[in-house]
């Protein structure tokens, strides 16, 4: 008896034992340490990151070397300092006005809700997201048991079978980039109950494979979901039970699913959450074979750009070559397999259909079909369309397994799938070493950071926010050095990452940005770091008796009040006109290319330089040039001006310090130079301040594709290309 037990409990734990052994194998057991933040540092150390062996693929190589991990782990340590809120997934420090969520910082809702009743118990560094990778692999070793334990009972046979799951490249790839994608054993989750005959507990279970998978990412709660519709169209359609009680169901587990997410956030972001990037996200119809990196003996595929991938492994490539003859004798009853389960078929196929998008990449080709307006705006929503093929891929798997299994004896099957497990193991050892290396990083409590000066450490004490001016759709470029310092000191920040945000909150704060810099009233609350771009504006319009404008650790700093403050120091750093603005001399030609000095010139109304110049954006521009010269007399301007047969003027008002001093009308696109005087009262102006404040209105501005001449949806008026000061 006790023998019979003691082999149950040795069967039953095989599977949580390959799911560590894969976890040690591949991840390594320093990112079980709480306290180590070292391996969630952004940025990947070279271009051989996660077996990349050569340059091919700069546009990836490009998108990996991303600031995900450090996202992940700040909008978590803001989320467990902040008082609790309603909903609770609400983050307000990390973000502000950006209205935003514990869920657009990808933070792993469900770890950070159960983790953050203790944050006063936990050390002041403390990360959850190793003990998450842990249950990953355990939880899809298990998982992947149950799925295998649907086709045989036989121990090596599920061992064997799990091992492919645990060991699918699409999963591990995650690892680093988006952890909370690694959650994949949600999905083995949603087809072991679609496609186990047991009806037990049904219900409660889909509701808590539903709940999970929103308390953790989005698109793994869209993939759960399909499948769970998919589940529900079978009860339905067979009338496993009555109509009356399916339509409660789905109203109910509807209703909780509602409720989860919007208590972790989903609908803070509002329109925020579609976005463009349907069909340039795609999955490649050959990218099941694509090795792209992954593999010692397989070449890299051609293939156009997609965000991730879906290589089998050549393990499973092999186990799928020896089955296929098998497939072809048709003795394994895979039809009659598909036909019980049709409609989770279809939703496969539809899921498959999703994730090549209207823009069809097969290797290096693509086929772009049609689709409408209201159609790839509902797209949008999940636009990273290539994840969608996850639970086809899994489905593809246990296929493979099942027409191995059924079609062998079970000595010749349980051969196969060793030799399928082994070679998947140490062939794709070529990806996933990388991924080894970068996670086993010399541990650390605390990431690297320039701000080193005593300033901020004065600043932290005074101020309750920091805030970028212009506010970032996505990031700012000092963004984690900004968010680290902040939460650091228990200040909030707009200075962050965020996976969505919501366009109305990021118009109104950039506006309010906008109106700040250019009157020089800032919230005394708050420390503001400053584009470069926007220190001559600050300098313009700052308060000199009270507020600070100084450059320190490289960062361009506002720190209103600063001058009052008897305890504050850094006066020495203070910056004024002269220290921001070159001085021009007569005669001297500044050009307002991307690689010409003009650019520190340009304070508002303006968008990024171009290689010839720039052009003004909206219905008024300023320009801010400084001069020590007395005898300057006017300003000859070149530019552009966005004219066309549809659209044959551009009527200008400019003025000099305020005075006005020019009104013309361009009807030429090129060559054109302006001669503006300069009106007596503003060189009185020139000579007090050094300054000459160029403001331009344009109450013609039109957009180019209104006008037939191109698709840009910018409003535009004059293109820039170089002042002298005459």
């Amino acid at each position: 008896m006790r023998t019979a037990w003691n082999k149950d409990v040795a069967i039953a734990a095989m599977p949580f034992l390959l799911g560590m052994a894969a976890f040690f194998l591949i991840v390594g057991p320093r990112v079980l340490r709480p306290t180590n933040i070292a391996w969630l540092s952004s940025g990947y150390p070279s271009p051989h990151y996660f077996g990349w062996r050569s340059s091919r693929n700069p546009d990836f190589m490009a998108w990996v070397s991303s600031e995900d991990p450090a996202q992940h782990y700040l909008g978590w340590h803001f989320f467990r300092n902040s008082d609790w809120s309603f909903p609770i997934g609400l983050n307000p420090d990390y973000g502000l006005e950006l209205s935003n969520a514990i869920l657009f910082s990808d933070s792993i809702p469900l770890l950070a809700f159960l983790f953050k009743p203790f944050s006063s118990l936990l050390p002041e560094t403390f990360q959850y997201f190793g003990l998450w990778l842990l249950a990953c692999f355990v939880l899809q070793a298990w998982l992947a048991w149950k799925l295998v334990g649907l086709v045989s009972r036989h121990p090596a046979v599920r061992f064997l079978g799990a091992g492919l799951f645990v060991f699918a490249p699409p999963m591990i790839w995650r690892l680093q980039v988006h952890s909370s994608l690694a959650g994949h054993f949600l999905i083995l989750a949603a087809l072991y109950l679609s496609l186990r005959s047991s009806r037990r507990l049904r219900t409660p279970a889909w509701v808590l494979v539903l709940v999970v998978a929103a308390l953790v990412h989005p698109y793994l709660l869209a993939m759960v979901a399909v499948l769970w519709l998919a589940d529900s169209t079978r009860v339905w359609v067979r009338q496993e039970r009555p109509a009356r009680l399916a339509v409660m169901e789905l109203a109910g587990i509807s209703a909780i699913i509602g409720l989860a997410c919007w208590q972790s956030g989903y609908f803070t972001a509002g329109s925020g959450v579609s976005v463009s990037g349907y069909g340039q996200y795609r999955m490649n119809l050959l990218s099941i074979l694509d090795a792209n990196g992954w593999s010692y003996v397989l070449k890299d595929l051609p293939r156009t750009k997609y965000e991730g991938f879906h290589y089998l492994g050549l393990g499973v490539i092999i186990l799928a070559l020896c089955a296929l003859p098998v497939l072809i004798n048709g003795r394994v009853g895979l039809a009659a397999a598909i036909k019980q389960r049709v409609i989770l078929v279809g939703a496969l196929t539809g899921l498959s259909l999703f994730a090549l998008s209207h823009k069809l990449g097969i290797g290096s080709l693509e086929i772009g079909l049609p689709l409408p307006g209201p159609l790839l705006r509902t797209a949008n929503l999940l636009r990273t369309s290539d994840r969608m093929f996850w639970p086809v891929f899994y489905g593809l798997v246990l296929t493979i397994i099942f027409i191995t299994v059924r079609g062998n004896r079970p000595r010749t099957a349980i051969s196969l799938l060793a030799v399928a497990l082994t070679v998947q193991v140490i062939d794709t050892r070529a990806g996933w070493q990388g991924i080894r290396n970068q996670l086993m990083a010399e541990p650390a409590t605390e990431w690297y950071t320039p701000l080193k000066d005593p300033f901020w450490t004065q600043a932290a004490a005074r101020y309750r926010k920091v805030r970028w001016i212009p506010p970032k759709m996505s990031y700012s470029p000092h963004w984690r050095t900004l968010s680290v310092y902040a939460g650091r000191h228990g200040l909030g920040t707009d200075a962050v990452y965020l996976a969505r945000f919501n366009p109305s909150a990021y118009e109104r704060a950039r506006k309010n940005a906008s109106v700040t810099l250019n009157t020089g009233r800032y919230q005394a609350d708050s420390l503001y770091v400053l584009d470069p771009t926007q220190r001559q504006s600050a300098v313009l319009h700052l308060d000199p008796e009270t507020d600070l404008l100084a450059r320190i650790d490289g960062l361009y700093l506002v720190a209103p009040g600063w001058k009052r403050c008897r305890a504050c120091g850094h006066l020495d750093k203070e910056l004024k006109l002269a220290d921001v603005l070159p001085a021009i001399g007569i005669g001297e030609r500044i050009r307002f290319s991307k690689s010409g000095g003009g650019v520190a010139y340009l304070a508002t109304g303006w968008f990024e330089p171009e290689t010839w110049g720039t052009w003004s954006m909206g219905p008024a521009a300023k320009v801010v040039l400084r001069t020590s010269s007395d005898g300057i007399h006017s300003i000859l301007i070149e530019a552009n001006a966005l004219v066309s047969p549809a659209h044959p003027k551009q009527d200008i008002e400019i003025s000099v310090n305020g005075i006005p001093a020019a009104t013309l009308r361009l009807t030429a696109y090129a060559a054109n130079r302006i001669r503006v005087p300069i009106p007596a009262a503003a060189r009185d102006e020139l000579r007090k301040s050094g300054a000459l404040r160029l403001k331009f209105r344009f109450p013609d501005t039109v957009r180019p594709r209104d006008i037939g001449l191109n698709d840009d949806p910018r409003a535009l008026a004059l293109g820039l290309l170089a002042i002298t000061l005459i």
